[in-house]
């Protein structure tokens, strides 16, 4: 067996293992677990240790608690508020453009972007969500330390991978166009969370507000045509998932079943996100497409536990996603048609180069 083959596996079984437990146990906001489970196994690098693990939970709390100190100046002081959002945003994408982790970049994007949202409407429903998502990242990464013990990387036969070190030679990302792409991410993320900062729904829409968060941060250091097209790409593979997902658990609504077809989206997605020893050329939009899917699909089921018109909320979700992913595409094409032509110059030259 290749490496590539226990990653998909080791993907397909903690993200379907999380959902299933999160899912029968039903603690607050269980849906957030197998994503986060999903998010660090659809990387190719062996377990996390616990200081890694506890720094992944520490800077999603820690990001959620940073857009909650922003409330006050945001109630009070509007324009200081607002200024104070655009520069903890733009640090999140920033960091990852010039280098930083994805995953701590994301998770601070994430909780800064819904913290500010939600609580800008309900700060009752901001501290739930504080609680809820500090609770899962902790047990998603528990599931990813069982995936990894039960599926480790040695019983590959090209033997076991290290996660990939920087060496004193190895090159640093551009600043200038680590600034600029940045900037590009915070057009797509900031106009999205204002709307929601505005809007007397907020706390529906959560799984809306992931999906842009994570828009924000699948469009760092690629080109306009590439983002573009990997923003749209990622939604239709979620979409489409999550269509053919609800309808078969409209016939069969079993919590197995439920799991099983998280496993299968998983399987069908990571052969495209793992290849050799390594990533896929197209993992990243293979990825995030999964993870559209996931955030698609399980506040639906939840919505059936809980009463509500499930059928209709899921469409009116879907609608949501292909209307903030069509947006992104537009903001990155017509953010990059305003891009200085020095900044072109360089690119052109390092590719060249």
């Amino acid at each position: 067996m290749q490496i590539a083959h226990v990653r998909i596996l080791r993907l397909a079984f903690g993200t379907g293992l999380s959902m299933w437990v999160s899912q029968a146990v039903a603690w607050d906001m269980s849906f957030i677990a197998p994503v986060i489970t999903m998010f660090i196994l659809a990387l190719p690098f062996p377990a996390p240790k616990l200081k890694a693990g506890i720094m992944f939970a520490a800077v999603l709390t820690l990001s959620l608690y940073a857009g909650l100190l922003l409330l006050p100046w945001l109630m009070d002081y509007r324009l200081v508020g607002l200024l104070l959002l655009i520069l903890a945003l733009y640090w999140s994408f920033y960091y990852t453009a010039k280098g930083g982790s994805a995953i701590l970049g994301t998770f601070a994007t994430v909780g800064i972007a819904l913290s500010t949202a939600v609580g800008s409407v309900n700060i009752d429903a901001t501290l739930m969500l504080i609680s809820g998502f500090s609770m899962n990242a902790v047990i998603g990464i528990v599931f990813v330390w069982i995936a990894h013990a039960l599926l480790p990387d040695s019983m590959a036969q090209d033997g076991p991978v290290q996660a990939p070190k920087k060496g004193p030679g190895a090159s640093s990302p551009d600043l200038a166009e680590a600034r600029w792409s940045a900037f590009r991410s915070l057009v797509i993320v900031f106009p999205v969370a204002l709307w929601f900062m505005l809007s007397s729904a907020s706390t529906s829409y959560v799984p809306v507000m992931i999906k842009v968060a994570s828009m924000g941060q699948q469009a760092t250091n690629e080109g306009a045509r590439l983002a573009g097209r990997s923003l749209i790409v990622s939604t239709i593979i979620g979409g489409v998932g999550a269509v053919i997902g609800w309808n078969v658990l409209r016939v069969v609504p079993a919590l197995s079943m439920y799991a099983l077809l998280i496993a299968l989206g998983a399987l069908v997605c990571g052969t495209r996100i793992f290849q050799g020893k390594g990533m896929h050329p197209q993992a990243g939009t293979w990825s995030y497409g999964y993870l559209t899917m996931i955030v698609i699909l399980a506040p639906a089921v939840m919505d059936t536990t809980s009463g509500s018109s499930a059928n209709v909320a899921f469409w009116s979700r879907l609608l949501m996603f292909a209307l903030a992913t069509l947006y992104g595409v537009a903001a990155v094409y017509v953010v990059d048609a305003f891009r200085p032509a020095r900044a072109g110059k360089k690119v052109v030259q390092a590719g060249t180069s």
